[in-house]
């Protein structure tokens, strides 16, 4: 049995959930939400109490690999609508430097082009400084996607740390050659 699965989903009272053809419709202050399940899951709203619960509807391998997941994806949902989520991004090396021009990130990371990047639709890109970049949005997976685009432009190198690398991560430093000759 999913551990995860188990756990019912508390909503607040500002969200609105309603369950209709196996759609589960999530709206909140921030906006609204929509995710299809499948057949092989049961979700049971109480409105009275506020929780959503999510059960198998049978016992097959495929029940008990969809439970966890869409009791998460609709954990996900009621967060996004509530408090939304944000990815923080910076940028390390000379000349490297992030813009926001209307709705395009511009990112200049030791490339002979600046490489262009269209926001989605659904998402807030905000430069604070050239060196970092915020990414908000509701849905958790639309902002961590992008954010992982944005990533792979250039990731971290380990030798001089120069790149692209989420705020607060930790890049493993290695070495150089003539360091081990020595």
């Amino acid at each position: 049995m999913s551990r995860i699965g188990k756990k019912p989903v508390i909503v607040p009272k500002s969200v609105k959930v309603s369950i209709e053809n196996r759609n589960v419709i999530v709206e909140g202050p921030l906006g609204k939400l929509e995710q299809s399940f499948s057949p092989n899951v049961k979700v049971d709203w109480d409105a009275a109490s506020g929780v959503i619960q999510v059960e198998r509807a049978n016992s097959s391998r495929e029940a008990a690999a969809m439970h966890g997941l869409y009791r998460a994806l609709f954990q996900n949902m009621v967060v996004g609508v509530t408090t939304g989520y944000e990815k923080k991004l910076e940028i390390f090396g000379t000349g490297y430097l992030f813009a926001v021009q209307g709705k395009v990130l511009q990112i200049r990371a030791g490339f002979a082009h600046e490489v262009q990047m269209p926001v989605p639709n659904g998402l807030t890109v905000a430069c604070p400084d050239q060196t970092h970049v915020s990414i908000k949005g509701i849905d958790k997976q639309m902002v961590g996607q992008f954010a992982a685009e944005v990533r792979s432009v250039r990731k971290a190198e380990p030798y001089l740390g120069k790149g692209i690398k989420y705020d607060g991560e930790v890049i493993r430093r290695k070495e150089s050659k003539a360091a081990a000759k020595k």
